[in-house]
């Protein structure tokens, strides 16, 4: 049984094609040989990410995703993702996208950063980027 588990918060949304999802986040932590305990995602709307924003991060201003790492030891994946749908739409229209491909990104980003993949710096963003790639190449939605 795969343990990811989607929620929504203050928000009119419907994801589709959940299994599948499931199968392919599942896929890219088996890949990096780590176990799955558990993910939610909660979507939810910008001016909700941005309060867990302000109350756990000490920064203000809109984001697309908080990842929160629950993981109790090593090589074990659990978390709760918090994803802005506004965010995602917004971001779909500044870069040219569809939702869903911008959705998908960002969702396997939030996985990326629980296997060790990290984005602050030039070097480390331009590795994420081409591990999302990689990884949005692999769906079979």
């Amino acid at each position: 049984m795969i343990r990811i588990h989607f929620f929504k918060e203050d928000v009119r949304f419907r994801l589709v094609q959940q299994q599948e999802l499931k199968k392919w986040i599942h896929a890219a932590i088996r890949k990096h040989a780590f176990e799955l305990e558990e993910i939610n995602y909660i979507f939810c709307s910008d001016q909700y990410l941005l309060r867990l924003n302000r109350e756990f991060l000490n920064h203000d201003f809109f984001t697309d995703i908080i990842t929160f790492d629950h993981g109790a030891g090593k090589k074990k994946i659990s978390a709760d993702i918090f994803i802005s749908v506004d965010r995602v739409q917004f971001n779909s229209g500044e870069y040219g996208v569809a939702f869903r491909e911008e959705l998908n990104r960002v969702m396997i980003h939030g996985v990326l950063h629980l296997l060790g993949y990290k984005d602050k710096t030039k070097r480390d963003q331009q590795v994420m980027r081409k591990a999302e790639d990689d990884w949005l190449g692999k769906r079979s939605l």
